[in-house]
């Protein structure tokens, strides 16, 4: 389906470079109809350069699964293995200062303002002094949990949330990013390499130009950007471009940061942050 083909291009162009693929709905067809459905994936793969014939194709049944079913169950442990098997260990960045997008904000009657979300790199502590870009606010740690299990330390990788002292549950929402204090600064400005999706991947038919305004999704914000493509001044669906951008508001950027272009509820591009103006 066009969603299946605009997520693997996402994919390879914010760098993911492991793909398991989960063949659901595995018992509504023949063997045959399945086959086919598997090398028209595999295809999809290796056009995107993931070397479609040595990625994992797990076929599932997340409905029989559910009901119980042995074959069904087994086949789900076995993408797991798959996973376990084919996707490296990814590279955390412990050494770096602390970084975490913000993807929800809870209250906790009584103790304060709770932010959740991945950590992006570094290592965070209880009573670690932290700074809320976006809000402009600093605070302190006073409680750290993953799924509902306290926790001393979060490291990169970890889905976490975090406490945070004195902080108004207003102050802070979806897109804004915790940080050690001083580690990161938030502009408006920035250089890009940007891949515009043809239509045929699910983007737009049209050319873009100079003065465009789509919604450019960084981490976890969704902001508005002016788009500026210097002497091309036009860019059509399926090529790719260098753009200036200047944001509806500041937001923490850094060269090789990756990055979504949607309008109207659909993704048009993709690219990556190349330098900060």
């Amino acid at each position: 389906m066009p969603q299946t083909a605009e997520h693997v291009l996402l994919a390879r162009q914010v760098g993911v470079n492991h793909v398991v693929v989960a063949l659901n709905k595995a018992e509504a067809g023949d063997e045959e109809l399945i086959d086919l459905v598997e090398l028209e994936v595999r295809d999809l793969l290796t056009a995107h350069g993931y070397g479609g014939d040595s990625v994992p194709v797990v076929r599932v049944s997340g409905l029989k699964a559910l009901e119980g079913d042995p074959r069904w169950t087994t086949s789900i442990e076995a993408l797991l293995d798959a996973v376990d098997t084919y996707v490296p260990m990814p590279e955390r960045y412990l050494d770096a200062p602390f970084l975490m997008p913000v993807e929800n904000v809870l209250t906790i009657t009584g103790r304060g303002t709770v932010v959740t979300g991945a950590v992006e790199r570094g290592t965070l502590r209880l009573g670690d002094r932290v700074e809320v870009l976006g809000a402009g606010v600093e605070s302190v740690v006073t409680g750290l949990e993953t799924f509902g299990k306290p926790m001393e330390e979060a490291q990169a990788g970890d889905n976490v949330a975090v406490l945070l002292r004195g902080v108004p549950r207003d102050a802070v929402r979806r897109g804004h990013v915790v940080a050690a204090p001083g580690s990161v600064v938030a502009r408006r400005r920035f250089s890009a390499r940007v891949y515009l999706l043809s239509g045929r991947e699910g983007g737009r038919t049209t050319p873009v130009s100079t003065g465009y305004r789509p919604q450019f999704y960084i981490r976890t914000a969704d902001v508005v950007g002016d788009v500026d493509l210097g002497e091309v001044a036009v860019a059509r669906p399926g090529e790719t471009v260098t753009m200036t951008v200047e944001l509806g508001r500041e937001v923490p950027l850094e060269p090789g940061l990756g990055f979504a272009i949607r309008e109207g509820g659909r993704t048009v591009g993709a690219g990556t942050v190349t330098a900060v103006v």
